[in-house]
């Protein structure tokens, strides 16, 4: 992928909708390009988990730390906007606060890398933001009451820097991929519009245009 040019500031990403792209970047381009969303339990599940979280600018002091709520993020240099849930600023060995980002997510953590590229998105926000490195964040799971921890590593950061540049080139293509049936789709808001079974047939898909476009006599 090409590298994003510092002279030429790039089109801002909303960091939520990274989270999208890597659960299914048809979905992502629905969105994001036809506006079209429709909610189901889960999104509104979701939706109630994070009230906890959306009191902007509400601080609090638990063992040791300023917890920050609904901060705006921003990076000119990935071309990035949103907010972190929770971001906690720790004492540090220097003196000098830490960073910790605390996403909330409502259900159990998945097998796929979606949730932790967004957190790892809003740890470069603020690393740009503050002008110092955040190294660690954590994901609160809202149903089982448990914290796990997020290493930014290497690894996540190229990941998260990939993603960010394929959703952009998506939204420039203007286009919507073609539906693909996955284990993503069970529980989608969208499998009722997005079809994948259909499509992921080529003899259902011919039959469907037969039935759709066929002249009765």
């Amino acid at each position: 992928m090409n590298q994003i040019s510092p002279a030429e500031p790039p089109e801002p990403v909303a960091i939520a909708t990274l989270n999208d792209y890597l659960y299914c970047p048809r979905r992502f381009a629905l969105h994001r390009l036809d506006a079209l969303w429709v909610d189901n339990a889960y999104t509104v599940s979701g939706t109630l988990a994070h009230e906890i979280a959306d009191d902007p600018g509400y601080r609090q002091t638990a063992d040791g730390a300023r917890i920050e709520r609904a901060l705006p993020l921003f990076s000119d240099k990935l071309g990035l906007v949103g907010k972190a849930d929770i971001v906690e600023f720790r004492p540090g060995p220097d003196g000098r606060e830490v960073a910790v980002p605390v996403d909330y997510k409502l259900g159990r953590r998945h097998k796929w890398d979606n949730d932790d590229v967004q957190l790892c998105a809003q740890a470069l926000c603020l690393e740009e933001m503050l002008d110092t490195a955040v190294t660690m964040g954590a994901v609160y799971h809202v149903k089982t009451h448990r914290r796990r921890a997020v290493p930014f590593t290497a690894e996540l950061r190229t990941l998260t820097q990939n993603t960010i540049l394929a959703a952009r080139e998506l939204i420039h293509a203007d286009d919507i991929p073609t539906a693909r049936l996955k284990p993503q789709c069970q529980g989608c808001s969208l499998h009722h519009v997005c079809l994948p079974e259909l499509t992921a047939s080529r003899l259902s898909l011919n039959a469907a245009y037969q039935t759709l476009f066929s002249v009765t006599p």
